[in-house]
């Protein structure tokens, strides 16, 4: 069942605050539209990140898009990495193939690891497009595949990691 992309993003970030409840954070939700880089800020033992929730039901996130005119993928991913702060990490939320009762797949990364990811995209020609799987059937991308990192799934190594990460950097 296809919905909207608006039903799609609320649905995502309560399933991200959900997982992250679930794994003893405390959760707090920003409400009401156009939020500023992030829309749930997640805190344990006095540690903390931004998280910006991305959803999607068609196994694909588009990015930089709006930053692609007249520039390269490498440079479009650039602008839009200089957008997003040190403590923040995209939650990806993917319902592709979901049914309504299961849970959908989530992925945790930091800005400078997805725009590392979109530079390499199409056989290093770079992407707009963050695909979760995608195989080019043609074109500069023929034949290989684009995958997000396995090392990306939501867990709590993967959020101790990235929480790490941050502290080390700030």
């Amino acid at each position: 069942m296809r919905v909207s992309s608006w039903h799609i993003g609320i649905a995502a970030e309560a399933f991200a605050a959900g997982l992250f409840a679930r794994y003893g954070y405390k959760v707090l939700v920003q409400y009401g539209a156009n939020q500023p880089e992030y829309d749930l800020l997640v805190e344990k033992d006095d540690e903390s990140m931004k998280v910006s929730v991305k959803g999607s039901q068609d196994g694909a996130w588009g990015l930089t898009q709006s930053f692609k005119k007249g520039k390269t993928y490498s440079e479009a991913a650039d602008i839009w990495l200089q957008r997003h702060g040190k403590r923040t990490v995209l939650c990806l939320v993917q319902f592709q193939n979901v049914e309504m009762t299961e849970m959908p797949r989530v992925y945790l990364a930091t800005p400078a690891e997805i725009a590392g990811v979109l530079k390499k995209s199409r056989n290093g020609h770079g992407e707009t497009v963050l695909y979760e799987s995608y195989s080019y059937k043609s074109g500069v991308g023929a034949g290989t595949t684009d995958e997000l990192p396995l090392d990306w799934r939501f867990s709590e190594n993967r959020i101790d990691e990235l929480l790490a990460e941050i502290s080390k950097g700030c």
